[in-house]
């Protein structure tokens, strides 16, 4: 089943790469999820599932059996969001191969995947932030880099993935507006303060000529070596900064674009504008950040209901006159 189903699947990730314009996380992902790693203990590709239960066809596969390979995911204790996740890669490669005419219909299709625990998301509060983007040391050129990194992963709200990729043609300081492209090849308008762009000014100027090389790079943000940094190096870093900055919490480039969207919130933003400045499809995927405080909230309401004034008013008015009444 192993070495049959290899064509398939590179197929499979040639369309989700040219059509769906996937990431290559989800690439390396779903191509795991099918066809297994045994690198770290039992066999949990679904394709090794299939070879255990001596499945040698697409076509050989219902609801029974992919019902069967969640319930020996779940006897593994594996996470819900990984099983979750292994059954989108699933549907979506069953998907396709009716796509492809290769089987007549999804086994897949109907099943649901496992119920997830509602987590709200870690966020640093405005001292946290504040300690955070104070760390980096602004008198070297990578210190001056990493303060930009910093600032700039607070004020737009960024993935790690559009941070890195970004070329100095989509950088519009003048303006404080930057082009990223996002998911899905997505390109989408974001707008920084006057401290992000006042940091990456000071970078652009002093430090990322001291880091360019021969090799000509539009890279925004280099190595030492005067290459494009990569996601994994940023993933890195940030904890590093996290601790001189003396946060217990565990934080990751994703914390400060979660810290961006409930500052943004907490402000009172519009949530379909930050829906847009995070680049989610979906309003439902924003919506996991209203998560306001009462105090705030309270404070939203009483500046935005005009009934809520008018009747604290009058009850300030009917406290009053009883106090003058006694």
């Amino acid at each position: 089943m192993q070495n049959a189903a290899q064509g398939y699947v590179e197929r499979f990730i040639n369309y989700l790469e040219a059509e769906k314009h996937v990431s290559r996380y989800t690439v390396r992902n779903y191509t795991s999820d099918l066809i297994g790693n045994t690198r770290h203990g039992t066999e949990k590709g679904f394709f090794q599932f299939l070879e255990s239960q001596k499945i040698h066809s697409f076509a050989e596969v219902d609801k029974t059996v992919v019902r069967a390979y969640l319930g020996h995911l779940i006897d593994q204790q594996i996470a819900k969001v990984s099983i979750a996740r292994k059954l989108s890669a699933i549907r979506s490669f069953y998907r396709f191969l009716v796509r492809e005419h290769i089987i007549e219909h999804n086994p897949v299709e109907l099943i649901v995947s496992p119920k997830q625990a509602h987590r709200l998301p870690e966020f640093l509060t405005h001292d946290e932030i504040s300690a955070l983007l104070s760390i980096p040391d602004c008198t070297t050129p990578l210190g001056l880099r990493d303060n930009a990194i910093l600032e700039l992963f607070y004020a737009a709200g960024l993935r790690v993935s559009e941070l890195v990729s970004l070329d100095l043609q989509r950088l519009d300081l003048s303006s404080r507006e930057i082009r990223v492209m996002g998911k899905g090849n997505k390109e989408r308008l974001v707008i920084i303060g006057a401290p992000a762009v006042q940091a990456l000014q000071n970078y652009l100027d002093i430090a990322r000529p001291k880091l360019e090389t021969e090799v000509s790079t539009q890279a925004v943000f280099l190595n030492y070596k005067g290459v494009r940094l990569t996601e994994r190096w940023v993933q890195r870093q940030i904890p590093k900064y996290t601790r001189a900055a003396g946060i217990s919490k565990k934080v990751h480039p994703h914390t400060i674009r979660h810290t961006f969207a409930t500052h943004l919130l907490d402000g009172g933003a519009d949530l379909r504008v930050v829906q847009d400045l995070l680049g989610h499809a979906n309003l439902s995927t924003t919506q996991i950040y209203t998560h306001i405080t009462q105090n705030q909230a309270r404070r939203v309401y009483m500046d935005a209901h005009p009934m809520a004034t008018l009747k604290d008013s009058a009850n300030e008015h009917s406290h009053a006159a009883s106090e003058t009444a006694k």
